[in-house]
């Protein structure tokens, strides 16, 4: 682990400092108090015990009393390091989750382009757990296994020094089979890390698309390829089982070897009289503590392993940095008039791909109702997601009101701008909810008034609770046409002074289609619209068309000049008219 993200990793404890120390005190008394019970034992067969006295029964009871007062303080810090240790833990665990997913909403749509949602889910669930529990478990981990073993070792060796010597050289053997049984867990650890991201990935990409599954009737191609990772991942964990079974049975065997060596030492060195009976006793115990610590310290390799890789995971997409950000000297958008100029505007998606947008210079004019039309591929739908800057353009510059767009800081630009997208989403919520994303905080009147103006509100009315029915997850309670509604209700309660249509319309039956193109025409008044279109005779009365090809811009006109031209566009739509 790198400086910077040491640094990172230190830094979640910060605010949690106090309940960092009160949990390491608390862990510091748990060692201590372990290590004091076998010197009580010992007291008592070698002192009270050995020099018998009328009020020996007295001091017993009186030294009985001492330990169990011992196990009760041991025990409710035990509680402490176990309750409030984890809520440590978790709190990290919280915080480390709310930066990731702050992170996730900075990430442009490239980013996106390039992933699973399965594997990001993975990074902020299953990553972040392991990474809370190294920061909870860790440190108390470090702490009692050094208070232990050094504890055990300082006593073992007061009371017997060859019988410790003896014992000692089986702890580098325990220590060469536990490391390497343990680096073949953690190998298959992260293996499985990565096969369950592959099953999350599977399951959101099945289930969101379960009703084309079913339409094609391919349950059986989605259960096979299910199917696949859930052996991968099988696989995966048999290799981690067969290692950890291996590590606790070898680790088992140790433990008993290394008690019949104490047994049997410690039988020799009572024959031969240097240990007594009471101090063996004291040595099988303290034996015992000896283990404790060095299996605490291998667990902590495994889970610094686990919990490295985990914030390694996690670090990776933390710091990825937006390919589209606010410029150290950008501004507040003011008023805007919306003017929308674009110069030498290139844009590919990847530096190996070809251009989808080559050198165009266009310009649209405040309040203008641009429609662009054309082949699909010629770049449409991305030439408007340039706009809001959903993707940064690979050369040239886009201006609004003749300020370039990476001058202006990026969420002020964008709630200049109202998007109806081709492709609907609705989040899982009441149809109130959904609407008033347009404008957070928003009157149940504006959201009503938002709703008539997209000729919405009667089909609402209709559902079984109106404003206040759930919708489902991604709306599929309802159809297809009301989706489309209340999205453009969304835009008409933000009421941008840009418009951008992606086929609006695309998914409304005609009569749907003709009262919301009335209220789309009250909404584009006097307001910048840009209208991608593929159904031709909803951008007749467009105040421009612009017909775009491979090439760039083809033509240029209204619908009666491009008509009267017999060019491109009145090719599309005379093929329009056949169908």
């Amino acid at each position: 682990m790198n400086y910077s993200r040491l640094k990172k990793f230190l830094s979640y404890y910060r605010p949690y400092r106090g309940l960092l120390l009160a949990d390491l005190a608390c862990a510091f008394v748990v060692a201590t108090t372990t290590l004091l019970l076998p010197l009580g034992a010992r007291y008592i067969t070698q002192n009270i015990l050995a020099a018998t006295t009328p009020d020996t029964l007295n001091q017993i009871y009186t030294m009985g009393g001492v330990m169990v007062g011992l196990v009760l303080i041991h025990v409710l810090c035990q509680f402490y390091v176990d309750y409030r240790g984890h809520s440590m833990g978790a709190l990290m665990e919280r915080d480390m989750r709310a930066e990731l997913f702050d992170h996730y909403q900075k990430l442009s749509f490239s980013f996106y382009d390039e992933q699973r949602t399965g594997q990001l889910l993975s990074r902020i669930t299953t990553d972040t757990f392991w990474f809370s529990e190294l920061c909870h478990h860790g440190p108390e981990d470090i702490t009692i296994s050094l208070l232990k073993f050094s504890g055990a070792f300082f006593i073992l060796i007061s009371l017997n020094v060859p019988l410790t010597l003896l014992m000692f050289l089986f702890l580098p053997m325990m220590a060469v089979y536990a490391v390497y049984f343990n680096r073949r867990m953690n190998a298959a650890l992260l293996t499985s890390r990565k096969r369950i991201g592959d099953i999350n990935a599977q399951v959101e990409d099945s289930l969101a698309g379960m009703r084309v599954v079913k339409s094609f009737t391919n349950e059986a191609v989605e259960q096979c390829k299910f199917n696949r990772e859930n052996n991968r991942f099988l696989d995966s964990r048999r290799a981690g089982y067969r290692s950890e079974a291996h590590y606790d049975a070898g680790m088992i065997g140790f433990t008993e070897l290394l008690s019949i060596v104490v047994i049997i030492g410690g039988g020799v060195a009572i024959v031969s009289g240097s240990l007594d009976l009471a101090d063996l006793l004291t040595y099988l115990l303290c034996v015992g503590l000896l283990i404790d610590p060095i299996k605490r310290a291998i667990n902590f390799t495994r889970l610094y392993q686990e919990g490295a890789t985990g914030f390694t995971r996690f670090m990776e997409i933390l710091e990825i940095q937006p390919d589209i950000q606010d410029a150290p000297h950008a501004v507040e958008v003011g008023t805007v008039r919306g003017q929308v100029e674009f110069r030498q505007v290139s844009f590919k998606y990847r530096d190996d791909h070809d251009d989808v947008v080559k050198n165009l210079s266009l310009t649209i004019d405040a309040g203008e109702y641009v429609a662009l039309v054309g082949t699909s591929g010629v770049g449409k739908t991305t030439l408007c997601s340039l706009i809001p800057r959903f993707y940064e353009v690979t050369s040239g510059e886009i201006l609004l009101d003749g300020v370039n767009l990476r001058d202006l800081r990026l969420h002020s630009l964008r709630q200049q701008i109202g998007v109806v997208q081709q492709d609907v989403y609705l989040f899982a919520g009441t149809v109130a909810e959904n609407i008033s994303y347009g404008r957070p905080g928003a009157s149940r009147e504006a959201i009503i008034a938002a709703a008539r103006q997209a000729n919405a509100h009667e089909f609402i009315m209709a559902l079984p609770a109106g404003y206040d029915t759930d919708i489902g997850q991604r709306g599929v309670k309802l159809s297809g046409g009301q989706k489309q509604r209340l999205s453009i209700a969304r835009v008409f309660l933000k009421d941008p002074p840009i418009l951008i249509l992606d086929e609006a319309t695309s998914a409304l039956d005609y009569e749907s289609e003709r009262a919301v193109q009335t209220s789309l025409e009250d909404l584009t008044a006097n307001r910048t619209t840009l209208v991608i279109a593929h159904r031709l005779s909803t951008v007749r009365h467009a105040h421009r068309i612009i017909v775009l090809t491979e090439n760039g811009i083809g033509e240029q006109g209204t619908h009666d000049d491009l008509i009267a031209r017999g060019g491109i566009y009145a090719h599309l739509y005379n093929l329009q008219l056949e169908i």
